[in-house]
């Protein structure tokens, strides 16, 4: 029987392609299936709302900052002097069908791809799934946060109103700051004195096309990597170094993924239409004489606002040059803060001398330094965005700014350093907590007599599921040591059987 005209295709593209053989490959790929797995799919899939919504506010707005008097729909600033792009975006709110809602979907996508991107990193960086061999990835996933930083800098500077341009002037000052050819930097950034003629066309190649450009390919890389290395799991029946347990990509994976993704879409609509996000007409154009009342930055920058706000004004002359510390510290802390995740893989593998591949997850608690170290990192971001919300919460609050300033300053040392402390102590807790469990098993709340007199409360074995997740790990010779001394004062424990836990078998 002669071969189809469609069969015929497929072998005429197979033969030149390897379709086929890389389909057969490809799609039987096992997906393990765990909740936590879903983040990385939520920044992707925000990724790709970006790349939609984007490429249509592309087509109606204009990047530049030649003044033009606005004659629009939004009546309030009609014969007010503005650049075109504020004046376009005004356009794109009140006069392009559906812009307003395609801004606003672009705009919630942004804070939950940043978001995601956080999440899903905070995921892998407890679980220890960033262990070789997936250190080149992690570093891939941490570009994509540093870049997407930057990109929804430069995003949400573009309509250069008042709220966005107390941005740029920050960005400014911040270049000043450098050391000798700070001026040059900024005088090339934005094509003259600030605020410049250049910086909304300049930030506009930036953010539609050389940034996204660099996060495609690196999104790319990151999902080749995660297919060759196959996907990590956690510990459990059946579930070695050397499998995965799970479903496979094709059908059962691609349906879930399919529906997913509408339901990712459908929120950030939903997002968009019923919750307003920089509303720019209530801002106005931006003027170097004015600054936004209450002017915060998106989310994901407000440490380094907070950085800056809560730094002392010190400057220093060396060797002509004036030093404005109050400034450069702050620009100088925020990207080791950020170094310090990317490159703590390789730190980690160096102070234990873990050299081996790791397939399997960690469950938190039985690391606890590392755990409490991303809890510190964690809570120092918080505290960190706090001060650079600073006029805000002592508004609401009805406290002096020199209060909450202070308290900052303070909280910047001393919450890392106690959530540290109290982190670890959890986690050797649990541990401590899981032991008990696998040597007497699960407490019932039955009350049994033993023939001599005495009470014990009956306890029921844990089925062997659940004990393989209890026992797969390796335990901390500090924990070890603790609960030897914890035995020695105390002696044994009896369980509802008469056997000392530890000494059968």
């Amino acid at each position: 029987m002669s071969a189809g005209r469609g069969e015929r295709l497929a072998d005429w593209f197979d033969g030149r392609l390897g379709i086929h053989t890389l389909g057969r490959k490809y799609l039987r790929k096992v997906f393990p299936d765990h909740w936590s797995f879903l983040l990385g799919e939520i920044c992707l899939y925000s990724f790709v709302v970006l790349v939609l919504t984007g490429v249509y506010l592309t087509l109606f707005f204009h990047p530049s900052m030649n003044e033009v008097t606005y004659q629009g729909s939004y009546v309030p600033l009609n014969g007010v002097r503005m650049s075109e792009a504020y004046a376009s975006t005004l356009d794109i709110s009140f006069d392009v069908r559906g812009g307003l809602l395609i801004r606003q979907l672009h705009h919630w996508a942004a804070l939950v791809f940043v978001a995601g991107m956080l999440t899903h990193m905070m995921r892998h960086f407890f679980t220890g799934s960033f262990r070789k061999p997936r250190e080149i990835n992690w570093l891939f996933g941490w570009l994509l946060l540093f870049l997407g930083l930057f990109e929804g800098l430069f995003g949400y500077s573009l309509p250069d109103d008042l709220l966005s341009g107390t941005g740029l002037r920050f960005v400014h000052g911040a270049l000043l700051s450098v050391p000798v050819v700070g001026t040059y930097l900024a005088m090339f950034l934005f094509g003259g004195e600030f605020p410049g003629d250049d910086i909304v066309a300049r930030f506009y190649s930036l953010h539609v096309l050389l940034i996204p450009g660099v996060m495609a390919a690196l999104i790319v890389a990151h999902l080749l990597l995660v297919v060759h290395h196959k996907h990590t799991q956690f510990a459990g029946p059946g579930r070695t170094e050397r499998n995965v347990v799970g479903t496979p990509f094709m059908p059962v994976y691609l349906a879930k993924a399919g529906g997913f993704f509408f339901l990712v879409f459908g929120v950030l609509a939903l997002m968009a239409a019923v919750a307003t996000i920089n509303p720019v007409w209530s801002y106005g154009p931006y003027r170097a004489d004015q600054v936004s009342t209450g002017a915060q930055p998106d989310w994901y920058l407000g440490f380094a606002e907070g950085l800056v706000r809560i730094m002392p004004g010190w400057e220093i002359t060396l060797g002509g040059h004036t030093l404005v510390l109050g400034v450069l510290i702050p620009i100088v802390v925020f990207p080791l803060l950020l170094l310090f995740i990317g490159v703590y893989p390789f730190l980690e593998a160096r102070f234990t001398g873990d050299r081996d591949e790791h397939h399997l997850l960690d469950r938190p608690r039985n690391r606890p330094v590392r755990t409490a170290i991303g809890a510190a990192w964690i809570s120092l971001y918080l505290v960190l965005l706090a001060g650079g919300g600073n006029d805000i919460v002592a508004t609401r609050l009805h406290l002096s700014i020199n209060t909450v300033t202070w308290a900052v300053r303070t909280g910047m040392f001393i919450v890392p350093a106690v959530v540290f402390v109290v982190t670890r102590r959890i986690c050797l807790g649990l541990q401590l907590r899981d032991r008990e469990l696998v040597a007497h098993g699960r407490a019932t709340g039955v009350i049994k007599r033993l023939p001599h007199g005495e009470y014990v409360e009956v306890h029921e074995p844990l089925d062997r599921a659940r004990l393989h997740t209890l026992t797969a790990h390796e335990r901390p010779g500090e924990l070890v040591g603790h609960e030897q001394r914890r035995r020695a004062v105390a002696g044994p424990v009896r369980s509802e059987r008469g056997r000392t836990p530890g000494r059968s078998g």
